[in-house]
């Protein structure tokens, strides 16, 4: 008998020693809602070809616009009237400012003032980066502002409506039509 309240003296309340566990909660909490700010997602809206029945056909075709981007060159085309602009690749590679300059051309004609949809039309193997900056050379145009000495960028739109879709086999090289810049 005499042990069985032994056994019961022995028992010790312990406290749990939770400062190590208490300390990298104090680190790790500023440093995870710190970091949350500068990882930012946008989210582009954009129309991706449907299975659906095709449109009707109408009297007058629509004017649409399309950027068909080629392995070695950037093609502007206008779907009703079959006519288009060829921009070779430079050195650097795809020529972005070129497409970005001759957009604002086309939206400066009276046609396609209104216009915001424009479809963009990828060969198989382009890569990611690349669509992202075509997308983004459709999109925007950047002019700079100056008063008082200090230069200000304004973002304006162009053709904020994009669709993707595949490019249709290249026709332009063997039949040698498009006019180039």
């Amino acid at each position: 008998m005499w042990q069985r309240r032994a056994k019961r003296s022995r028992e010790v309340n312990a406290d749990l020693n939770i400062t190590a566990f208490m300390n990298l909660m104090v680190v790790l909490v500023p440093f995870l809602l710190i970091t949350a700010v500068f990882s930012q997602v946008s989210i582009l809206n954009l129309n991706l070809p449907g299975t659906g029945a095709p449109p009707t056909k109408a009297d007058e075709p629509e004017k649409a616009l399309e950027v068909i981007v080629r392995e070695n060159r950037l093609e502007i085309a206008e779907r009703s009237s079959g006519g288009f602009i060829t921009i070779e690749n430079t050195e650097q590679g795809y020529d972005f400012n070129k497409l970005n300059e001759s957009l604002q051309t086309i939206k400066a004609n009276p046609d396609f003032k209104d216009e915001t949809a424009i479809t963009l039309l990828l060969e198989e193997n382009i890569e990611y980066d690349v669509l992202i900056q075509t997308m983004d050379a459709v999109r925007l145009v950047k002019t700079e502002q100056e008063s008082d000495n200090n230069k200000t960028i304004v973002f304006g739109e162009l053709f904020p409506d994009i669709s993707i879709g595949s490019a249709p086999a290249n026709v332009s090289s063997q039949s040698g039509g498009g006019t180039s810049q």
